[in-house]
């Protein structure tokens, strides 16, 4: 009983922080399409190392 009341307590930290989180970046004024094409960019060069087998690792 005490491990599910544990877990709770650590589900409900993380759901408010989760909250705060989200709430902060609506709050400000993020730049979404510059990590849209940064965050693009490193898919594509995951995709290419994938697909081409030539990489850094």
């Amino acid at each position: 009983m005490l491990r599910f009341v544990v877990i709770a307590l650590i589900v409900i930290l993380a759901w408010i922080v989760l909250m705060k989180l989200i709430r902060d970046i609506r709050a400000s004024r993020v730049d979404w399409k510059g990590w849209a094409i940064v965050a693009g960019f490193i898919a594509l060069a995951f995709y290419l190392r994938h697909v081409t087998g030539i990489g850094a690792f």
